[in-house]
Order: structure tokens, then C-alpha cells, then sequence
């Protein structure tokens, strides 16, 4: 599954970073947020059934 678009995260980081002092994203970058991802919306899912609803909701975050 890919959620991660690797030209979004140069473009956030671009536009995040002010001072311009980051001038390339490492390929392995997306790969960890990818996973990050992942893990977050495992969680969230687990407290959306806790709270017994089936709509994910951003509190579950």
C-alpha cells in the first residue's frame, strides 16, 4: 500500500524549511514515513472499534 508520495514529501520539506537548508529528501525518508503512517492508523483503528464505531474519526488519532 503506498501512502506516502515521495515528490509530496520534497515539497513539504521545501516548503517547511525556511531557511532553505535541506536540499535533498533520502529515499529511505519515505519508506519510515510510510511505516509511521502505518502504525499511527493501526492505533486509531484499534480505539475507533474500542469506542465501538466504525467511522475513523480524527480524535482517534
Amino acid at each position: 500500500m503506498t501512502l506516502i508520495v515521495r515528490s509530496n514529501i520534497k515539497k513539504v520539506v521545501k516548503e517547511l524549511d525556511k531557511e532553505n537548508s535541506v536540499s535533498s529528501v533520502a529515499e529511505e525518508v519515505g519508506m519510515a514515513l510510510e511505516r509511521k503512517t502505518e502504525e499511527i492508523l493501526r492505533d486509531a483503528i484499534k480505539r475507533a472499534k474500542a469506542n465501538g464505531r466504525r467511522t475513523l474519526q480524527a480524535r482517534d488519532l
